[in-house]
């Protein structure tokens, strides 16, 4: 039997069964406020939303469209809001494209704890690249995913596409 390892998990997922997942403070309300973005991996700032890179990815450039405000739904959010995150949604998947030419893409938003949303208490839209075969034997049944790239390398990587397609995408 082949072993695929991937210790660096291993405190995501011990910490999530312990229940140790609840930070002082709100994650991506703290991301968006550091002066650093890549010590956040803040790919995109807007005047009411952010791109940022998921921590924990499906896949390489797995995405994630924030608003600022600390908000649980969609129906809590302005029109301009709305819009703004929607327009970062065209612009990930154009640099996602330029840079890793998926094979396609899931695009959308988990919300409530029964849905699945990880941090419920402030809305995101996930924007996952997809690859033929992408979800192997390694993800079914061992319920790991395997990551080809450094998050460091694939965050350098789509914020020089984003700076390239930002003007494609005037709001």
């Amino acid at each position: 039997m082949d072993f695929v390892w991937s210790p660096w998990r291993y405190h995501y997922i011990r910490a999530n069964a312990d229940g140790d997942l609840s930070p002082a403070e709100c994650i991506f309300c703290f991301a968006h406020s550091v002066d650093d973005p890549a010590s956040t991996l803040v790919i995109a700032r807007g005047a009411l939303s952010y791109v940022i890179l998921n921590l924990y990815p499906y896949t390489s450039g797995h995405l994630m469209v924030v608003p600022y405000a600390h908000v649980p739904t969609p129906a809590a959010l302005d029109d301009d809001t709305l819009g703004e995150m929607m327009r970062f949604v065209q612009m990930s998947q154009t640099a996602l494209d330029a840079t890793f030419s998926p094979h396609g893409y899931n695009i959308g938003m988990n919300i409530g704890k029964a849905a699945g949303a990880g941090i419920a208490e402030h809305l995101h839209l996930h924007v996952v690249p997809r690859w033929v075969g992408d979800a192997n034997f390694v993800s079914v049944v061992g319920e790991t995913r395997v990551v080809p790239e450094d998050l460091a390398v694939t965050y350098e990587k789509l914020v020089q596409a984003f700076a390239r397609n930002r003007g494609e995408h005037r709001s």
